[in-house]
């Protein structure tokens, strides 16, 4: 499947980008892997164990996604 954004658009797998940047340095760079099975284990954990949960993104403030949702369901309660 191609890609749904503009021709040459700079901006069109930023996201993406970013994120396998992030799992790079912080996950695959620290070690080296035994198997592939180890390092499907390790990249499931990191994304659903830390990058989704608990990680601070910058589009939330520099706040993880549990601390964000927390922050709102307070601010629902009190209006």
């Amino acid at each position: 499947m191609g890609s749904m954004g503009k021709v040459a658009s700079a901006y069109d797998n930023a996201l993406m980008e970013s994120f396998f940047g992030s799992m790079q340095i912080e996950l695959l760079d620290r070690r080296q892997w035994v198997s592939r099975a180890e390092l499907g284990q390790a990249i499931f954990e990191w994304i659903e164990g830390f990058y989704n949960p608990t990680r601070r993104h910058s589009a939330l403030g520099y706040r993880s996604p549990i601390e964000f949702e927390s922050l709102h369901k307070q601010l629902e309660k009190a209006a």
